[in-house]
């Protein structure tokens, strides 16, 4: 690990990053260029205090979901990134299997898209980055470990995960998410954490294993779905997939599908997130 490398980078990084850029007004008073540290400690989800500590060069060695953190709050491109975890001691994360970051250009639509939820996902379900609207209406589904980072496992494996959509939608959507699962094995036939996903699905999960034995095959573009939120009520939206040229990455974007859901997406921007957290 080399700590005063990666302290110079950091600060460097963060005084490089304009605030609108994230979503964040200037404010008349801000005298220090580029972000506040304690502005990127909520963007990455980790305490003031360690942000100052890797500043500083007096920190422990950040494991690789705090780095993956910290590129995403600091919209590090693809080789900053690999720089940043080879900087704190780690392999950068490699181009085989499901992606683990998401990159920089669709963070920063994230960010331009501003009222409207969206968020970045991996060809296998993992959810990479969300912007905030997003998380208001889903819950924060980045912060997950293991193969329950993917939303497929969840999905089958944990009853909660189904309560956000009405029960005349579930069986639709499992569908869904099983045909595109099948296309993504079609692409990466060697990949063995879709291999592994795969087989713990199937071993855990009945309704997986009738519905990956019918093979069907369907890529994720449009759809509609209905979002049961539980402090302004369903919300329907109509959901586009646009997908990178490598189809390693995919960009959902929700849009209200009547006025009604416009409206209750409205307040829940005004509400914001209070007593609201998906909890795993």
């Amino acid at each position: 690990m080399q700590r005063d490398q990666l302290a110079d980078f950091l600060r460097r990084r963060r005084e490089a990053i304009r605030p609108a850029d994230v979503g964040i007004p200037d404010g008349p008073r801000r005298r220090t260029a580029g972000l506040r540290r304690e502005e990127v400690a909520r963007l990455a989800g980790m305490s003031v205090d360690y942000v100052v500590r890797l500043e500083q060069g007096r920190s422990s060695q950040p494991s690789t979901q705090l780095l993956a953190a910290l590129a995403r709050a600091l919209r590090l491109s693809e080789d900053e990134r690999d720089h940043l975890f080879r900087l704190a001691g780690h392999q950068p994360p490699t181009a085989v299997g499901a992606a683990s970051l998401a990159r920089a250009g669709l963070v920063r639509l994230l960010d331009l898209l501003g009222d409207n939820p969206a968020m970045v996902l991996s060809d296998l379900g993992e959810v990479l980055a969300q912007n905030r609207a997003s998380t208001l209406l889903a819950g924060d589904h980045t912060g997950f470990t293991g193969l329950r980072r993917f939303l497929v496992y969840r999905w089958f494996t944990e009853p909660q995960s189904r309560q956000v959509q009405p029960d005349h939608d579930v069986e639709q959507h499992a569908r869904q998410m099983v045909a595109d699962l099948r296309a993504a094995a079609g692409r990466r036939p060697d990949d063995p954490v879709l291999a592994d996903l795969v087989a713990r699905l199937t071993a855990a999960s009945p309704d997986f294993r009738r519905l990956w034995a019918e093979h069907e095959v369907a890529v994720r573009r449009a759809d509609r779905k209905t979002f049961l939120h539980p402090r302004v009520g369903p919300v329907l939206m109509d959901c586009e997939t646009l997908v990178t040229p490598d189809q390693g990455q995919l960009l959902v974007v929700l849009t209200p599908a009547d006025a009604e859901s416009r409206e209750r997406l409205q307040l829940l921007m005004v509400l914001g997130s209070e007593d609201f957290t998906v909890r795993g």
